[in-house]
């Protein structure tokens, strides 16, 4: 690598450790036109070519740094997210398994079970989200509640996918463990006023309308306009008499 190359290199890098897609794709986009192969280099400009949008470029660069170098774990990953985002489904999920087991086989920059750091647990979390989608859309919620919990191990903290699962588990049948997941959903972030709205309509499914009256209750008092709530909580109210022998 010549004095220049290097120059433009390391000023594609700055720029895009800094979030400058635009300026970083300049410099890369240089190296590359100098005949320079770096598998690095085109997953740089895959992934500031995705941050601007220019999905199609991103694709043809991303596979290029695998042609580069097929072991390159994160190039792979990054296609699997950009071929979600284009709606090639099962390519993502191919591409996401091939990297899975690339990595589990040692190729590629890193081996062994190393720890993930809190950034590649997100975009991992997220694909195996992405395949439960694509799973849930298919009408296979079984098959969906497997890549939700999949992507909870490594993100325990997104609510949003807790969600996503517990409606898998009730479409497949398994109302106390779809119930659970929104217990610890309205648990972990109480004020997530969705989750809450979902438990109680779990209670009232479960026929325990006191809780499911006591989590609406809860919802309003967050968010009194709340219209979802209002409604639910007007037809719990009405069936409680019903239920239990008391006036409300």
């Amino acid at each position: 690598m010549d004095d220049a190359v290097r120059e433009l290199v390391a000023l594609g890098k700055e720029h895009f450790q800094r979030g400058d897609w635009s300026l970083a794709a300049g410099h890369l986009e240089q190296v590359i036109a100098r005949g320079v192969a770096f598998a690095d280099v085109h997953h740089m400009l895959g992934v500031c070519y995705h941050q601007m949008g220019e999905f199609d470029p991103a694709q043809r660069a991303f596979e290029r740094a695998l042609e580069i170098n097929p072991g390159y774990v994160e190039a792979s990953l990054n296609l699997a997210i950009l071929c979600n985002d284009l709606g090639q489904y099962e390519k993502a999920q191919k591409v996401y398994s091939n990297a899975l087991e690339r990595s589990r086989n040692g190729a590629g920059p890193s081996s062994g079970d190393e720890p993930l750091d809190a950034f590649t647990r997100g975009k991992i979390a997220n694909l195996h989200a992405a395949v439960g989608d694509a799973y849930a859309a298919a009408r296979r919620p079984a098959d969906a509640a497997l890549e939700f919990r999949r992507a909870l191990d490594l993100s325990p903290g997104f609510v949003d996918l807790r969600m996503k699962l517990a409606s898998a588990l009730r479409e497949s049948g398994e109302a106390d463990a779809a119930a659970a997941e929104l217990r610890r959903a309205v648990r972990d972030a109480p004020a997530y006023v969705p989750a809450r709205v979902a438990l109680g309509l779990a209670c009232s499914a479960g026929g325990k309308l006191d809780d499911a009256i006591e989590h609406w209750e809860e919802v309003l008092r967050m968010d009194p306009r709340h219209r979802t709530a209002q409604l639910y909580l007007k037809l719990a109210r009405a069936q409680a008499p019903a239920a239990d022998g008391r006036p409300r």
